[in-house]
């Protein structure tokens, strides 16, 4: 394929939780090119290491909790992120019920960011619909974010049309502040107080065709998340590659 894709490794956690590496050959028997792993269940940063190696896989980046960034572990985890080679740490997502909750991730954020770019890692922070909608409390996460951090923008441009806001307007209004991959994402919109539901690329009604080129125009990397598991990760993530290479 003339465009290297990258791959959210939640989407095969079936397999990554009994076999990360056997989830690794599969993603890269399939044609992707780069992992953003979201855990690595256990196993030290070495293996990880040589698996990537033998894969012929690079790391995108990584989904890590911001409590793996507390002043007293930071430096464990930056070890470990050099050692797999990932220079684009983000965190997925924090809880958020109370003006204190954003206020800590604020303090969080703004702690740990200047101590991984002396390491030459870059922080981002993923969003999921909320973060785009008043809090119970008048705020607006990803705004409060941008005005109060200087944090990239991992845009998961499903969660955000999910929102309402349309992701390829969102990616060139932000674009001073994106981090350099989005997701890629597909799915239907949460209606009739259903929640929103995950399909492959392609299969949804999210403009995920408008998204490639806006994200191609940009130089952005797209990772891939698809997380429905239909009827496993491995034939949901098989999907989406397949759908991609159709384009091309």
């Amino acid at each position: 394929m003339k465009v290297a894709y990258g791959i959210q490794m939640y989407s095969l956690r079936d397999t990554a939780k009994e076999s990360l590496k056997e989830a690794l050959r599969i993603v890269a028997s399939q044609g992707y090119r780069y992992v953003e792993f979201a855990g690595f269940f256990g196993h030290p940063a070495e293996e990880v290491a040589a698996w990537l190696k033998e894969y012929g896989l690079a790391v995108s980046g990584t989904h890590t909790q911001a409590v793996e960034l507390l002043p007293e572990v930071i430096e464990e985890t930056i070890a470990y992120h050099k050692a797999i080679g990932n220079k684009n740490i983000i965190i997925p997502g924090f809880k958020i019920k109370e003006q204190v909750d954003l206020d800590r991730l604020v303090e969080i954020i703004n702690t740990a960011q200047p101590i991984l770019a002396q390491h030459g890692i870059s922080l981002g922070y993923h969003n999921h619909s909320h973060e785009f909608q008043k809090t119970e409390f008048g705020k607006y996460i990803e705004e409060e974010l941008y005005n109060r951090t200087k944090v990239a923008f991992e845009i998961d441009t499903f969660w955000a049309f999910n929102a309402g806001v349309d992701p390829v307007d969102l990616l060139e209004r932000m674009k001073d502040r994106l981090a350099p991959v989005i997701h890629l994402k597909d799915g239907f919109k949460a209606v009739n107080g259903e929640k929103a539901k995950g399909k492959s690329v392609g299969e949804g009604e999210a403009p995920v065709v408008a998204v490639r080129e806006k994200a191609l125009s940009m130089g952005l990397l797209m990772v891939i998340e698809s997380e429905g598991q239909d009827p496993t990760g491995e034939a949901e993530v098989g999907r989406c590659i397949s759908f991609l290479a159709s384009l091309e």
